[in-house]
């Protein structure tokens, strides 16, 4: 079986290129709210993959990653799952996945400010890369809806054009997002001093750190108190800050999670 790689290309930037320089935006809870895999989870369940109670343990996650950021357990949990849900697929199903689940899911919940600065980076020439451990299939439509230059994601390995249930090296996640960004930096050409990085996760610092430009989006508390200490910009598209809404969130966990739950039994379909 040939040799995958976790980049898909999209279309290039119609202006000038600015040479050398690009941007690198995580997904999840940066370009936009809550985890691009849950919804990749939802859709798979009403295609009837895995069970209600199933999906129940993914609409979980999803509640505690929106309310307390990222969680490497809970990201380990999640890909295990997923893998194990995603053997016998094929992978034209995924493809076509990605776009039902970017329409009906993903599109109403891009950060609109997020967006604005990967436009504003298009606009004067930089090439734009979605970094994600979200599956390069689904990462790529965004990138490609968004008109991005491209996307690097996490990619699982297809033999006679199904998923087997595991993966072509690692998921695309903290430390490994810097090695793929220093490898598409040597290929692309590009002076790592010159372009900017965007995430919301201290498991992202290491990509952070490596680039002219970091930015913090959507912060979790370790980020917003290491982007304070070095004196990187720091963006919150979030209604209210989160320290206020705290409260909130915990007084209604029971209805978060009900309508989750609600969510899902939506798209069970007749007899499921």
């Amino acid at each position: 079986m040939p040799e995958e790689k976790n980049v898909a290309v999209a279309s290039e930037p119609a202006a000038t290129p600015q040479h050398g320089e690009a941007a690198f935006f995580d997904v999840d809870n940066t370009l936009m709210k809550g985890a691009s895999l849950f919804h990749v989870a939802r859709k798979l369940h009403q295609r009837g993959a895995f069970t209600l109670w199933q999906a129940a343990g993914f609409a979980w996650k999803q509640f505690m990653f929106i309310l307390r950021g990222e969680n490497m357990d809970d990201v380990h949990a999640v890909r295990d799952s997923a893998l194990s849900l995603a053997a016998g697929i094929t992978a034209k199903d995924i493809e076509a996945l990605g776009e039902e689940v970017y329409d009906e899911m993903i599109e109403s919940r891009i950060w609109p400010g997020a967006k604005a600065l990967a436009e504003q980076h298009l606009r004067v020439g930089r090439k734009v890369w979605l970094i994600t451990a979200t599956p390069v299939e689904v990462a790529n439509v965004i990138a490609s809806r968004l008109g991005l230059t491209g996307a690097l994601g996490t990619v699982g390995e297809i033999l006679d054009g199904s998923y087997t249930g595991q993966l072509v090296g690692e998921i695309l996640h903290g430390p490994a997002k810097a090695v793929a960004v220093r490898e598409i930096a040597e290929d692309q050409g590009l002076d790592l001093g010159r372009c900017w990085a965007y995430s919301d996760s201290h498991n992202d610092i290491p990509l952070l750190s490596m680039v002219g430009h970091p930015v913090a989006i959507n912060p979790d508390s370790k980020l917003r108190r290491y982007a304070r200490e070095h004196n990187w910009p720091v963006y919150d598209f979030r209604s209210g800050r989160r320290a206020a809404t705290l409260g909130f969130k915990a007084a209604t966990v029971g209805g978060a999670i009900y309508g989750l739950w609600r969510g899902f039994s939506r798209f069970r379909g007749p007899g499921r």
